[in-house]
């Protein structure tokens, strides 16, 4: 079995709902970390949601408010994701949150 670090990022530039990850054919991936910057001195929300390889959708988090000028862990513990399954992020505002994961990928 392969284990792989990695992240994955993204500027939420739009409000339109945006691929964080997916995970790889034949992989499981452990997400450590989800954090999530506010850079524009103004508070906002963001959704985070895990959909399935049926395409079933799983909310994590819903509106999670975000502070000015602040940075945010959203996880409290590891959050396992199956092949093909994919993490996405929407925002209620364009140009504010920066979000990055930190993920184990094994192989």
């Amino acid at each position: 079995m392969a284990a792989a670090y990695k992240n994955a990022k993204v500027d939420l530039t739009s409000t339109n709902l945006t691929i964080l990850y997916t995970v790889p054919s034949a992989t499981t991936a452990i997400v450590k970390s989800i954090l999530v910057s506010e850079d524009s001195n103004n508070a906002d929300t963001i959704t985070v949601t895990l959909v399935d390889s049926a395409d079933a959708v799983f909310s994590i988090f819903k509106e999670k408010a975000i502070s000015a000028k602040a940075t945010s862990e959203l996880l409290t513990a590891p959050l396992v994701m199956e092949e093909s399954e994919v993490l996405k992020v929407q925002v209620a505002t364009a140009d504010r949150l920066h979000v990055v994961a930190s993920l184990l990928e094994l192989s």
